[in-house]
């Protein structure tokens, strides 16, 4: 197995359609032993029931320092170390430039790029005791090509910082043996786009995908696992790019 005795911390895991329940479900199949964070009302808990026995469920905002340090310490104590962090916790908003707010603006950038910083920050330390680690970043191909189906103006902006922040951790932490990687989405089907696709505008958009379709979890959760495991040992700094060829570059 990729990810035997290896210990993961997934944020925003616990929506049992999300890419964050396909990437627990997957590195759990794969030997992790995993820690869901998520808010309370995902409820974590039961989350990391679903995976089996001896996962653990821990909530928390990653918006909220002491709250990603707290998680930390959940799964150190839990399991004595960390391993593997996937940055997934994210939300949307699907509005245009003149019509973002301020209140927007920062709800939109505190959980997809300051919670990326705040949960680095809060595993960083005991990857660095450990010597190795692997720190996976979710953005999206709405930062590399400007906008998205979903995503407003900011969406864009926070994933590209998700994008300069990782590569800049890679080049400072390469050296202890800490990777840093992102992984960009295409657009995936979970429950974010559940119900607002007519069968025809998911026909137009799968038409402008080379591979005919879009995305599934599974997708991403398989990305995720190989940069993860030592399948991608040499791998640091780099965006992998998960989209069926909707953007290719």
């Amino acid at each position: 197995m990729l990810l035997e005795n290896k210990v993961a911390l997934i944020t925003g895991g616990a929506g049992v359609n999300g890419l964050g329940f396909a990437t627990a479900r997957e590195m759990a199949a794969q030997g992790a032993r995993v820690v869901i964070m998520d808010l309370a009302r995902a409820e974590p808990e039961s989350a990391a029931a679903r995976l089996g026995e001896g996962h653990l469920g821990v909530v928390g905002d990653v918006t909220d320092k002491a709250a990603c340090e707290a998680a930390a310490a959940a799964a150190l104590k839990a399991f004595g170390r960390i391993d593997v962090l996937v940055n997934n916790a994210g939300i949307t908003q699907p509005v245009k430039t003149l019509d973002i707010t301020g209140t927007d603006y920062d709800r939109i950038l505190d959980v997809s790029l300051r919670g990326t910083m705040y949960m680095s920050q809060a595993v960083l330390p005991a990857m660095r005791r450990q010597k190795s680690g692997a720190i996976v970043c979710i953005s999206s191909v709405s930062a590399q090509r400007g906008g998205g189906i979903f995503g407003g103006p900011h969406y864009s902006a926070a994933k590209a910082g998700v994008l300069g922040l990782a590569r800049a951790m890679a080049r400072e932490f390469g050296i202890e043996g800490i990777r840093v990687n992102c992984i960009a989405p295409g657009l995936i089907e979970t429950d974010i786009t559940q119900g607002k696709l007519s069968p025809e505008r998911k026909k137009e958009i799968e038409d402008t995908i080379p591979l005919a379709r879009l995305g599934r979890a599974a997708d991403v959760a398989g990305a995720c696992v190989f940069l993860a495991s030592d399948l991608g040992a040499y791998c640091t700094g780099i965006t992998l790019d998960v989209n069926g060829g909707m953007l290719i570059h």
